[in-house]
């Protein structure tokens, strides 16, 4: 690896391992490319699946990338995995709702309200999910 960034390998695979590729996709994340940071924690994941931090940050990339049911599948993952994971839970239910399904996205989404009592995104996401139920009935 050199320059700071993964160099790729005749196979056309990043170069590095694991933990150069999520830290590549953090930074990707982080400078606005979800999509590209999307395929490199993919890889990260493939390699070390049962991951959680590389898991969340896949599913961060892939709501980024706006692949909504990829992203739920991956919050959905780390909640499987560990139920008390408010942010996955938020995920979640941002996931399910991007999806258009709101009525699944309100209990991973009040869920996190019950844990994070004091986080206004948490509580306004839950709002705006329950007002769109509201506006349907």
């Amino acid at each position: 690896m050199t320059g700071g960034g993964a160099q790729e390998t005749e196979s056309g695979a990043p170069g590095g391992g694991v933990y150069e590729w999520y830290m590549r996709g953090l930074e990707l994340l982080g400078s606005g490319s979800p999509a590209a940071a999307a395929q490199l924690l993919q890889r990260a994941a493939d390699a070390e699946p049962s991951s959680r931090s590389i898991r969340e940050a896949l599913a961060r990339a892939q709501y980024g990338a706006r692949r909504f049911a990829e992203a739920a599948e991956s919050f959905r993952w780390i909640v499987q995995e560990n139920p008390a994971e408010d942010y996955a839970l938020f995920g979640l239910g941002l996931s399910l709702s991007r999806l258009g399904d709101f009525e699944e996205a309100v209990e991973p989404l009040a869920l996190a309200v019950a844990m994070r009592p004091e986080n206004k995104h948490y509580a306004q996401a839950l709002r705006h999910v329950r007002a769109t139920l509201a506006a349907r009935r």
